[in-house]
């Protein structure tokens, strides 16, 4: 630096001013001054201005967006507490319908009970009747073999031509080998 300053000292000018402000310096500074004003609000009214408009705009999608979030978040709620009030209807629902469910079932089991005791009732009364009538038939069986014994010793007592006494032998005979069981049963 020196050897600049020796340079100008030797081409004849004088070095003696540390800043060296002159009027041009002066009037350029002032000029750059006032040009970066003039660019400033230029600038901010071209670029820094639409800049802030839409950030602005964003900022107000974005409070719309959080204030819609917001209503949405508690219409969810809303919905939600509503949800689980029918889901716990929908359980007493279910609960009552399976307790009517219990009760018909019960009701169709006594039916059926009701219903197979009546049928045994009448099965068993049929198998009365029928042992009955089988015991009448067997009897009128019996009193029809004793009527044909009794015929064919009439036969026999005729075609022997045997008096009364030898007769009423034969029939006392007779009723003792079948017994008195039989007639009075």
């Amino acid at each position: 630096m020196l050897a600049a300053g020796n340079l100008l000292v030797a081409a004849g000018e004088s070095y003696d001013r540390i800043l060296g402000l002159d009027v041009q310096l002066i009037h350029d500074a002032l000029f750059t001054g006032v040009n970066v004003f003039i660019l400033f609000f230029a600038l901010s009214y071209l670029l820094f201005n639409p800049a802030r408009a839409m950030l602005e705009k964003r900022t107000e999608r974005i409070r719309t967006d959080l204030d819609t979030a917001a209503k949405d978040k508690e219409t969810a709620a809303g919905l939600k507490t509503e949800y689980e009030a029918k889901l716990k209807d929908i359980d007493k629902e279910a609960e009552a319908i399976l307790s009517e469910a219990r009760k018909k079932a019960l009701k169709r089991e006594e039916e059926i009970l009701e219903e197979a005791k009546a049928e045994s009732a009448r099965i068993i009364e049929r198998a009365g009747r029928e042992a009955e009538l089988e015991k009448k038939k067997a009897l009128d069986e019996m009193k029809q073999e004793m009527i044909t014994i009794a015929s064919m010793m009439a036969g026999k007592a005729v075609a022997a031509s045997i008096d009364g006494k030898v007769q009423d032998e034969l029939i006392e005979r007779t009723l003792k080998e079948i017994g008195d069981e039989t007639w009075q049963s």
